[in-house]
């Protein structure tokens, strides 16, 4: 599994983003990835999986198939995400 959080730098949103990526490895021990849409990587990754909105995290199977997605603001409680890495 994987969990990816796709998000811009120098937005509205990104402090509440860096807090909560911090603040979920910091109490679960756990690394969330982290994407830019507007790079290359990032990029193909949001036109694979036709995302528009963003904050975005998105837990995928180890095929790639998307689990779940949280969109937008405020981000998901951390147990909702933990449900999803729980296995890696």
């Amino acid at each position: 599994m994987r969990i990816v959080c796709v998000w811009k730098d120098n937005t509205d949103y990104a402090r509440e983003v860096t807090d909560w990526l911090s603040e979920f490895k910091r109490e679960t021990g756990k690394e969330v990835e982290s994407l830019d849409p507007e790079s290359t990587e990032g990029e193909i990754f949001v036109r694979a999986r036709d995302m528009l909105q963003f904050p975005a995290v998105v837990a995928l199977a180890d095929d790639g198939t998307v689990l779940r997605e949280w969109k937008g603001t405020p981000m998901p409680q951390f147990d909702e995400v933990l449900y999803y890495v729980k296995e890696i």
